[in-house]
């Protein structure tokens, strides 16, 4: 007799139980009830023929199969996103669901203007917009589109480069009229200076040269660039902020304009495969555009209409 291979909803269910780390978390989250999700195991484990959790009075936990097992089930989940969107509508409609991946700052800061206009011209798209600063897989299809700022080499993803995008050091004017200005980049050792908490390889490849940007001069330290831009804002103290996001703020002032500037190239990407799709490619070409525009220097930027502006 054929051995019955587990349905996805088995790896849903395995799925929802090691992100939650309960039986009763994992129902809560799958709006199951807790006995038909422990169902799912014990037929999930029965399948295998092999053990999945330790049970204890502690609560459950993962054996090394389990462990294994979570990349091939993500796998699956990622395919089954993906085909619903592709089944949300026909592949030439331009209309259906289309799934973005950007860095925080990109997806908070940047892109909700440009998704604004996007939607006036294709009211039928639905986007879903996943912000990490860590790189989804495309090629699993963990996401439609992709905005990156590390140049992608898989020979199956097409990649547009939209240029540099520009970085300098800012302060708020609350924070200079409270510490004074900074006159030489040596004198903000003296400042309370924002940055990473964890260093990275692309940190490290970006670390501004000639300024004490390391670990141990920060006087705030954190891995969310969100939270890093929050507190320039607050006054809190001196970091590093994307020269486009920083103009839209005359509170926000550049520091050293003249002899420091970081650029760190950004690409628009897919899976060769979406090009089939009109409403992935119509995003596509979207962002292409307008994440140019927003890369380009400040002065040569097209000059929009007031009603544009303002809505910025």
């Amino acid at each position: 007799m054929a051995k019955t291979e587990p349905g996805w909803e088995l790896y849903r269910s395995f799925l929802a139980v090691m992100r939650e780390g309960s039986l009763s978390g994992a129902a809560r989250a799958l709006g199951m009830t807790q006995p038909s999700l422990g169902r799912h195991m014990r037929e999930l484990e029965e399948t295998l023929r092999a053990p999945l959790f330790a049970r204890s009075p502690q609560g459950l936990a993962p054996t090394d199969l389990a462990h294994e097992l979570v990349p091939h089930a993500q796998a699956m989940a990622s395919a089954s996103a993906a085909l619903r969107r592709a089944a949300s509508t026909g592949q030439n409609a331009i209309a259906g669901v289309v799934r973005i991946t950007a860095s925080d700052v990109i997806g908070a800061e940047v892109l909700p203007p440009i998704l604004a206009a996007f939607r006036q011209q294709h009211p039928g798209i639905v986007i879903e917009l996943s912000l990490s600063n860590q790189a989804e897989d495309l090629l699993r299809r963990d996401a439609d589109i992709a905005i990156r700022m590390v140049r992608p080499t898989q020979g199956a993803l097409v990649a547009r480069h939209i240029g540099k995008i520009a970085l300098g050091v800012y302060a708020h004017q609350r924070y200079l009229e409270a510490n004074g200005r900074p006159k030489t980049m040596a004198d903000l050792a003296a400042h309370a200076l924002i940055g990473f908490d964890r260093e990275t390889a692309y940190i490290r490849s970006m670390r501004p040269a000639g300024i004490p940007y390391t670990r141990e001069n920060f006087a705030l330290r954190t891995d969310s660039d969100l939270a890093a831009l929050a507190a320039i804002r607050a006054g809190y103290g001196i970091g590093v902020c994307q020269v486009g996001i920083a103009s839209r703020d005359p509170a926000l002032r550049p520091l050293f304009a003249d002899s420091f500037l970081l650029h760190m190239d950004a690409w628009v990407v897919m899976h060769e495969d979406q090009r089939r799709s009109a409403r992935t490619r119509a995003l596509y070409d979207h962002l292409a555009t307008a994440l140019s525009e927003y890369a380009k220097p400040l002065a040569t930027r097209v000059r929009r209409p007031p009603a544009a502006r303002k809505s910025r």
